[in-house]
């Protein structure tokens, strides 16, 4: 793969298309919000009008080019709105992504002003009775007739009931440890302290995750567990301390959760060495782990960018 050349991409200032309601994406914000449209065009098949961001304070431009975390949360959103909006998933119940997967070529995600769309695709939808119980997504994403990223991801839903079953204790928990401070922002590409998710141990590849809750894109409404995107959101951080003076973009990434990420005990961060193959490609793996059991295993992959 050739190394990309850094350039400021055309972002179209205009009015934004009206976004779907932001109670169907799980989001209190409708500036949050990144999708504006849908319909159904075959059996389990939809067709989703994405919204980019205007201006956002946390999802910034990386390098020049739209940030890859944009992508992973309009996939997470399209698969809430479709459970809630097409499955007859009652609102109020609870929503968790076993995994989800992205692939971009950064140098589409420029802002034309043309409609972006998803098409999307439903398999391996569960139910139990009668009642949509999960699904696996499969998302193309495509402006002006060309495909700019793909992704997708898998996940269940449950009743306000049964999930406080499954949790058990950890229901009703909340934020109790101390947030430690932030590596140097500038390590994992950010300026804004609270955007960090990463504080440093004697490890220069292992961190301590921060569960900062006053960075309200992360963790937008109270929550008993640490989020999925901000686990997301670590692993890209991780990356970018890893690569050091390499600017790396990610352009693929596979992140499986094996268990919810608690509030009351550390959770620690840790990333392989980055690797890099012949075609230019750069590679490694970042592992949550808590009280020696992991959390989350992310594959991430992507491309060094010229300045």
């Amino acid at each position: 793969m050739r190394e990309t050349t850094q350039r400021q991409t055309a972002w179209i200032s205009d009015a934004r298309p009206p976004a779907v309601p932001n109670w169907l994406v799980h989001r209190p914000d409708t500036s949050e919000v990144f999708l504006s449209d849908w319909e159904r065009t075959g059996t389990d098949r939809f067709n989703v009008t994405l919204r980019w961001p205007e201006n956002h304070p946390f999802h910034t431009a990386l390098h020049g080019f739209r940030s890859p975390a944009v992508i992973a949360e309009a996939i997470r959103q399209t698969g809430i709105l479709l459970s809630h909006a097409e499955y007859g998933v009652p609102l109020g119940h609870h929503f968790l992504m076993s995994d989800i997967h992205y692939q971009i070529d950064p140098e589409l995600l420029e802002d034309t002003g043309s409609p972006v769309h998803m098409d999307v695709t439903c398999t391996d939808i569960n139910r139990r009775g009668t009642r949509f119980s999960g699904m696996v997504c499969h998302m193309t994403v495509v402006q002006d007739g060309r495909v700019i990223a793909t992704g997708g991801g898998s996940l269940t839903c449950t009743s306000p009931g049964a999930y406080r079953r499954m949790r058990g204790e950890f229901a009703d928990a909340r934020p109790l440890l101390p947030v430690p401070e932030p590596v140097h922002p500038a390590l994992v590409l950010r300026s804004d302290p609270s955007h960090v998710l990463l504080a440093p141990t004697r490890d220069p590849r292992c961190w301590t995750l921060r569960s900062h809750t006053a960075n309200t894109t992360l963790f937008a409404r109270e929550n008993d567990h640490v989020p999925g995107m901000a686990l997301l959101e670590a692993s890209h951080q991780a990356a970018f301390a890893v690569a050091g003076t390499t600017r790396l973009y990610p352009t693929a990434l596979r992140l499986t959760f094996d268990r919810y990420a608690e509030f009351d005990t550390p959770c620690l961060i840790q990333a392989q060495p980055v690797t890099r193959t012949r075609d230019n490609t750069l590679s490694l793996s970042i592992t949550g782990h808590q009280s020696g059991r992991r959390v989350f295993l992310a594959l991430l992959a992507g491309i060094p960018v010229s300045a």
